[in-house]
């Protein structure tokens, strides 16, 4: 299991956990959120996406690393905010996020239509080695996936950025972690004090793990990227460049894997039409009725 965890570069820089464990102090904390005044957002369904662009998103992660605000950010697509219609926890640590970037291409898409030119795809995949490229001083932890995929995955950005500066990586049971076990961790990934902390976990649960845990992880953002590990491991190969720019890289994945995603992409797709043709209905519904009064 990877696990080359380095030394701090100030004692103060993260905030211990005090009395109870993780889970229970950050319950009781329902309404803070990661502070980002300059992130304007659009609704998709129940969610509220950032209007923003993989330059804009780098920028604004690096910011909150310097002012030490930590955070985290969501990558959305169409299977987070069919999810989130009915899984309130997920909609609202969607909504309260750092950003809530438009990882899939159809939310981007929405946006166009809408006359909001300035958004732009986020991709996790793309974004990844985006990040490790603009800012290289920062310090960059892999909390996720498997033992073998983290060690590919390290091999990997250690050949394309030599001068990486990897601060640990863990990959944890599929099991739910005990309170012990989850303090434990915590404290692992504070005592290597990175930067910023990749999270593949797969959503929702990399989304609901780092609501639980940002702050206590602070001054680092949180990413939640999901399969951005097993792409840039090469585990998993991306679709084509055509593909990608078409709204078709579900369906490069589809035929990849059928068994684990058809019915995540041909349900999910499916709902996500018609709830926004339901919602579309009923706007125009109450537009008319305003108008008739």
């Amino acid at each position: 299991m990877p696990n080359n965890e380095s030394a701090a570069r100030s004692p103060d820089a993260r905030r211990p956990i005090k009395g109870g464990s993780p889970a229970d102090s950050v319950d009781r904390r329902q309404t803070a959120v990661p502070d980002n005044p300059t992130d304007a957002r659009f609704r998709v369904l129940d969610c509220l996406i950032s209007r923003t662009s993989i330059e804009r998103a780098a920028k604004s992660v690096i910011e909150h690393v310097d002012s030490k605000t930590g955070g985290y950010v969501c990558f959305s697509n169409v299977h987070t905010v069919v999810t989130a219609r009915k899984d309130i926890e997920l909609r609202r640590i969607t909504n309260e996020s750092l950003l809530s970037v438009p990882d899939g291409m159809p939310l981007s898409l929405i946006a166009r239509w809408r006359g909001l030119i300035d958004v732009q795809r986020v991709p996790g995949p793309t974004f990844m080695p985006y990040l490790i490229e603009r800012a290289r001083d920062l310090r960059h932890y892999f909390y996720g996936s498997t033992p073998e995929t983290l060690d590919r995955l390290l091999t990997a950005l250690r050949q394309q950025f030599p001068e990486i500066a990897v601060a640990g990586a863990f990959s944890p049971p599929f099991k739910e972690l005990s309170t012990d076990e989850a303090r434990a961790v915590i404290a692992r990934i504070q005592a290597s004090r990175p930067d910023v902390i990749w999270v593949g976990l797969g959503a929702p649960k990399q989304e609901k793990w780092m609501a639980r845990y940002w702050e206590h992880l602070r001054p680092a953002v949180l990413l939640g990227v999901g399969a951005a590990f097993d792409m840039q491991a090469a585990v998993v190969p991306r679709a084509p460049k055509w593909m990608q720019c078409t709204s078709l890289e579900w369906l490069y994945r589809l035929g990849r894997e059928p068994r684990r995603l058809a019915r995540r992409y041909l349900v999910t797709n499916s709902l996500f039409l018609y709830y926004l043709f339901a919602d579309a209905t009923r706007r125009l519904s109450e537009i008319a009725a305003t108008r008739g009064r």
